[in-house]
């Protein structure tokens, strides 16, 4: 049995902008999910987790389909990637896949895309070793959306595919969509500026098919129909005036200012620049998740707050939000420090106690053993 793993990531700028056919910045964790698969020939797929002990789910491979609605959440995002597979024409004799995830789940460091991503690359080994990356990202887009009910957009599983170690990776989701271009790999090397990158989990868990997500999504498109657009993407700061109704204006405004966000932070980061100079624009989205989007939540806003109060350059939300993590961009020599008056401010404020963590740019999905 050999091992693949793909890893969480967090967005350095840019939330709810990839559905809206704009611009994201992630960088891949060092946290992953692995996955051990073994083909077999008996038509069954059996799918094993370390963190679900004692749930052992089994359904034969013609029952995929028919089977979704019976099966527990967990399971439905490792399936979806099979049954998508075997939708597209690659056989699949029969599969053994056991599971070990060390992305947070409920976090907003997209753990569930991390699981789809590892199952993926291990399936294009094992069954279908012509399908490209860009294929493979779109399998486990399909997975999520449509097995395991997640409205994602493509941010996620882009981020799990093709992010190195070292860089951000800068994505033009609609470019990259139609053409053989779309994204750019950046330096992102904040060691070198003696910076660091914290990670603040609210362990207040966030998810994604609850239906809070699917409605900004339902928000955004029926802004850019008003606006006569394809996507708001193709909107500017002058047409949000246009919308009649007033959370579509709100919802427009965030996506079209974090669009702009995006692109000055690559921009800044392209040239070199103290990523300092990026803090600010970190702290603009998170105002505009909360204010214009209104997906952030007390213990978020908590976080960010403390967080700049302790010295950080800028901080955010980071995810789909209505729950997760907070990123904070901070002086190494201030990281501790930062992290411990979060830490203050969430017991003074009735919080459970964070999780906090450094994380640096990673390498993306691959084959480890």
């Amino acid at each position: 049995m050999r091992t693949w793993v793909a890893p969480g990531r967090v967005n350095i700028i840019g939330e709810h902008t990839d559905y809206n056919d704009g611009f994201v910045l992630p960088i891949a964790l060092p946290l992953v999910t692995r996955c051990a698969a073994e083909t077999t020939a008996d038509g069954f797929v059996r799918v094993e987790s370390r963190q679900r002990p004692g749930e052992s789910v089994l359904v034969g491979i013609d029952e995929l389909v028919a089977a979704r609605d019976r099966l527990p959440g967990w399971a439905r995002y490792p399936l979806g990637v099979v049954a998508e597979f075997v939708r597209r024409g690659h056989a699949v004799p029969g599969l053994v896949l056991e599971l070990d995830g060390a992305v947070p789940i409920g976090a907003g460091l997209s753990s569930s895309a991390a699981l789809s991503c590892s199952v993926a690359v291990a399936l294009r080994d094992l069954c279908a070793p012509t399908v490209a990356v860009r294929e493979l990202i779109d399998i486990a887009r399909a997975a999520e959306n449509d097995y395991a009910g997640a409205p994602t957009g493509v941010l996620d599983q882009s981020a799990a595919m093709l992010c190195t170690a070292g860089h951000a990776l800068f994505l033009d989701v609609r470019r990259f969509s139609t053409a053989d271009a779309g994204y750019e790999q950046i330096p992102f090397d904040l060691a070198t500026f003696g910076l660091e990158l914290l990670v603040v989990d609210t362990g207040q868990p966030h998810e994604l098919v609850d239906g809070g997500y699917a409605r900004r999504r339902a928000e955004c498109a029926s802004a850019a129909a008003e606006l006569g657009v394809p996507a708001l993407r193709d909107a500017e700061a002058a047409d949000v005036a246009r919308i009649t109704d007033p959370i579509g204006r709100r919802r427009a405004r965030h996506v079209i200012t974090e669009n702009a966000r995006v692109v000055a932070v690559a921009e800044k980061l392209r040239r070199g620049a103290d990523p300092r100079e990026i803090g600010p624009d970190l702290s603009a989205g998170h105002a505009s998740l909360r204010d214009d989007f209104e997906v952030s939540t007390d213990a978020l806003d908590t976080a960010v707050t403390a967080a700049l109060d302790a010295g950080a350059h800028g901080a955010r939300m980071v995810g789909g939000g209505f729950g997760g993590s907070v990123i904070a961009l901070v002086d190494r020599d201030r990281t501790d420090a930062v992290a411990a008056a979060v830490g203050d401010r969430f017991a003074r404020s009735g919080f459970p106690a964070p999780r906090t963590f450094v994380v640096v740019p990673a390498a993306g999905a691959r084959r480890e053993l």
